[in-house]
């Protein structure tokens, strides 16, 4: 895996390529970063030229004061891949915050995303209220909440970050000690816990962006959409919201893994992401 620090219009962009081959972008949640996808680049990258960026304003990232909701976070990624890179189609997958963002980009580039994998996130403003609301997901309304998260969390990052790490996990234990290090050491910097949660404060813009983009017609590129089947896990919400979005949807629910899939199920996500690529020829 090679590291890179990629300058756009308003950021510098870390990003983390592997292998060769077709492209595949993969987008990251919260309170993640490009590493959550650790495991799973290598077993892509046999047969991919895969890409993991730091999101803006979190990772290694640099830190805009605006810019979060999700198609000025999608234009970011095109910048990186059409004017840095050179790439005009490619495979994509989003988690968590990851999701919408990949959608966004989808909406925007309907002919550059080849096909479209959504991992245990549904789509705001898909005409369902299920994105804030399932699964008592009481932090959407305080990440919102302006300047109190930040204050409350200010010193405490690591043990914010570990509480939904195991919480919304299916299984104590899953993240090593040295994973939460490297999550805390990202989000205990400055600003970076602040555009965490402008990822959520831009929760009615991206709804509103996204409600006109469906209304244009929905997408045609297969899409697959997988949930975990437990603790925080979105279970079949997944597979709904992107048939309310998509026209071609197949997916399911992975029993075994909680909310954090691409770490909880590796080996399942890889086999489903590598079997759904390869149907493209």
């Amino acid at each position: 895996m090679q590291h890179h620090y990629v300058r756009l219009r308003d950021l510098i962009m870390h990003v983390v390529t592997a292998g060769e081959g077709e492209p595949v972008l993969l987008l990251h949640g919260f309170p993640q970063t490009w590493y959550e996808w650790r495991d799973l680049i290598p077993r892509l990258a046999t047969r991919y030229h895969v890409i993991a960026p730091d999101l803006r304003g979190l990772g290694d990232s640099t830190r805009p004061q605006d810019g979060y909701d999700k198609q000025t976070v999608a234009a970011d990624l095109w910048q990186l891949l059409h004017h840095e890179m050179g790439i005009d189609r490619f495979f994509l997958v989003g988690h968590d915050w990851g999701g919408p963002t990949a959608f966004a980009l989808s909406t925007a580039h309907r002919d550059a995303v080849r096909r479209l994998a959504i991992l245990d996130v549904t789509i705001p403003g898909d005409g369902s209220d299920v994105f804030s609301s399932s699964q008592g997901r009481w932090h959407h309304g305080f990440h919102r909440t302006l300047d109190l998260p930040e204050a409350l969390v200010h010193g405490r990052e690591r043990l914010y970050v570990s509480w939904f790490l195991n919480a919304f996990a299916a299984h104590p234990g899953v993240f090593s000690e040295q994973a939460i290090d490297e999550y805390a050491r990202c989000y205990a910097q400055p600003g970076a816990m602040r555009a965490g949660f402008n990822y959520y404060r831009a929760i009615p813009r991206d709804e509103a962006d996204n409600r006109a983009a469906i209304a244009q017609g929905k997408l045609t590129m297969p899409v697959l959409g997988l949930g975990g089947g437990e603790s925080f896990g979105r279970r079949e919400l997944v597979l709904e919201s992107m048939r309310r979005v998509a026209q071609d949807v197949r997916g399911g629910v992975i029993e075994h893994a909680g909310h954090f899939l691409p770490e909880e199920a590796t080996d399942t996500v890889a086999q489903a992401l590598l079997e759904f690529f390869g149907e493209d020829g």
